[in-house]
């Protein structure tokens, strides 16, 4: 959080970029002062691939939102994706220093130093270290064992880390646009923020954000995050078939995507739908069955995948909470009831909340991760419980990044 209270997001999306500028209020809620958008050049599947362009995407979205929000954004909480992401959950144990066996807030901090204590290989770097729970001797299931007497602490975290190349490219375009990188979160963790509730984290539930270049995979049970994983497909791989497979320029498939495509069943089948040529070629009318069975079977593979990675961890069993949909790619008309479908589970479109203003502009599953991410970043600066915990239980992790970032940079 800036010296005067703003907090500012900034969501490098494979499609969109988008800078989001916030400020507290009285009742734990965020006033949006300003949005900016841009179309994303230069990032491909969460990865940059052209530093230039990535940064006049990120100055553009930065002016736009600045210029509505009547304010300067000196620093941002910054989103990452892409299929280098990696996770696994790890155990730390220690022995209570102090003589009357008091659990102390450094207790807390050792424990979870040794928790990440992990073997990585040396092109990989932790982003997140995120504590599920802490047992206390015999008792298990704690969530802040501050102030309780034990002789021996333990915790389960859960470790996300990710290639040090893409971050590193990632972090040299936000500081060459002239910003500072407060934190760096995943974006699964970030729209978690903004979408699920503690009861939903508490009955179990999972949180599929369908991007643009990849879709981001979360599972929560118990009240803490159990699984995350990235699936390398999104909707841009949806628009380029629509693209080839009607013969039809990238943007007029996207357009396509949004206000045509359905993957329910149509009465009308064979109602004509103009399709633009490319470069020139003439219009051509094709039915909208067609359209249906390009875009069916790659969200088919899109939710099968991520049904793959909720499938194989240990808290299948325990979802009642069900799925909870966001992303651009959620917004595809029939999304939820094919992903009901294929979990046999409960879904339903995850809308950002905790916000006041730019309601009209914010409330779509897309808007999670750069809504999530002010609330991460509100969480870190007061300190407050979060899904993940307090801000001190957090600091020395979201600390590495920052020397990491000082120590390249």
């Amino acid at each position: 959080m800036a010296s005067n209270g703003i907090l500012a997001g900034l969501d490098l999306g494979t499609t969109r970029t988008v800078a989001i500028v916030a400020e507290p209020t009285e009742g734990e809620q965020l006033r949006i002062l300003g949005v900016g958008t841009s179309a994303t050049r230069g990032i491909k599947k969460g990865v940059v691939v052209n530093l230039e362009r990535t940064i006049r995407s990120i100055e553009e979205a930065v002016a736009a939102a600045e210029k509505t929000a009547a304010v300067e954004i000196g620093s941002v909480t910054v989103g990452i994706a892409g299929d280098h992401v990696r996770s696994i959950n790890s155990r730390g144990v220690i022995a209570v220093r102090n003589p009357d066996n008091e659990i102390s807030r450094g207790d807390v901090e050792r424990v979870i130093e040794a928790a990440r204590a992990i073997a990585l290989p040396g092109d990989r770097e932790i982003i997140h270290v995120l504590p599920q729970e802490f047992t206390v001797d015999d008792q298990s299931g704690i969530l802040d064992p501050v102030g309780m007497i034990g002789v021996r602490l333990e915790t389960e975290v859960h470790v996300i880390t990710g290639a040090s190349t893409p971050i590193q490219n990632l972090l040299k375009c936000v500081r060459r646009a002239g910003l500072d990188v407060d934190d760096v979160v995943l974006g699964s963790v970030a729209g978690s923020c903004s979408v699920l509730t503690q009861d939903e984290m508490e009955l179990g539930a999972v949180l599929v954000d369908i991007g643009g270049g990849t879709t981001d995979v979360a599972v929560f049970a118990d009240g803490g995050l159990k699984h995350t994983a990235v699936v390398g497909v999104g909707g841009s791989n949806v628009t380029n078939d629509i693209a080839i497979g009607l013969r039809t320029p990238l943007a007029a498939a996207e357009e396509i995507k949004r206000g045509q495509a359905s993957l329910l069943a149509i009465e009308r089948k064979d109602e004509p739908l103009v399709v633009p040529g490319v470069n020139g070629r003439p219009e051509r009318a094709v039915s909208r069955e067609i359209l249906n069975s390009i875009v069916r079977p790659r969200m088919e593979e899109i939710l099968a995948l991520s049904y793959r990675e909720v499938k194989k961890t240990d808290y299948w069993d325990l979802l009642a909470a069900g799925l909870v949909l966001t992303g651009g790619g959620a917004m595809l008309d029939g999304t939820v009831a094919l992903a009901e479908h294929l979990f046999n589970l409960p879904a339903k479109l995850g809308i950002p909340g905790g916000t006041l203003g730019y309601e009209e502009d914010l409330e779509s599953p897309e808007c999670a991760t750069a809504v999530g991410l002010l609330h991460y970043a509100y969480r870190q600066a007061e300190g407050q419980r979060g899904s993940f915990g307090g801000r001190r239980i957090l600091e020395r992790v979201t600390g590495s990044v920052r020397r990491w970032v000082a120590e390249f940079f």
